[in-house]
């Protein structure tokens, strides 16, 4: 228990550090636009890859439902924009799509 504090601030560090030292090393230097284009489409891609396996996982007997829920958040959200309606509404079509299957 006594170690614990050092540890704490051991993570901190080596989490911190990675995201300080290149806006350090950036700051006054202009990122390439290919570059820059890269950068922007890894939120993208870490959301798909962390949320649709679980979407096919929280409908197993109905991958319609899943894939009508995808296609509405695909659909709003390129045409919007945005993230609360397009996820809100890939819930609410996501559940109409299983109430009608009863």
């Amino acid at each position: 228990m006594d170690n614990l504090i050092p540890v704490i601030l051991g993570m901190a560090a080596v989490t911190y550090g990675p995201r300080l030292i290149p806006f350090i090393l950036m700051s006054n230097r202009e990122i390439p636009k290919r570059v820059d284009a890269f950068l922007k489409c890894i939120p993208m891609a870490a959301i798909g890859a962390l949320i649709i396996p679980g979407v096919f996982s929280a409908t197993p007997d109905m991958p319609m439902a899943a894939l009508s829920g995808m296609a509405f958040t695909m659909i709003f959200g390129l045409w919007k924009g945005g993230i609360i309606i397009p996820v809100l509404g890939s819930v609410a079509v996501t559940y109409l799509v299983l109430l009608s299957a009863w």
